[in-house]
C-alpha cells in the first residue's frame, strides 16, 4: 500500500480526528491513501461513517495496543 500521508491524531477526542482527516484529504489527490492513527475507539466508528459519507474509501481498519490505524482512499 503506497501511504502520500500520515496523520498522527492520538491523543484527541471526537470529532478532532475525523476535523483533522477532512483537513488532511482536502490537500490531497483523488487516489492517494492516508493513514490516520488515533487511539479514541469512537474513531472506529466516526472515520468510517465520514469516509463513506465524503466518497472515500476505507481500505482496511486495525488496532494494536490502543491505537487504531484507519488507511483511507481519496475519493
Amino acid at each position: 500500500m503506497n501511504i502520500a500521508k500520515v496523520l498522527d491524531a492520538k491523543a484527541l477526542a471526537c470529532p478532532m480526528p475525523v476535523v483533522r482527516a477532512r483537513k488532511t484529504m482536502k490537500e490531497m489527490e483523488t487516489g492517494e491513501i492516508l493513514e490516520v492513527l488515533t487511539t479514541d475507539k469512537g474513531s472506529v466508528a466516526d472515520l468510517t461513517a465520514w469516509a463513506k459519507s465524503s466518497g472515500h474509501e476505507m481500505l482496511d481498519q486495525k488496532e494494536d495496543a490502543g491505537v487504531f490505524t484507519f488507511y483511507i482512499q481519496k475519493g
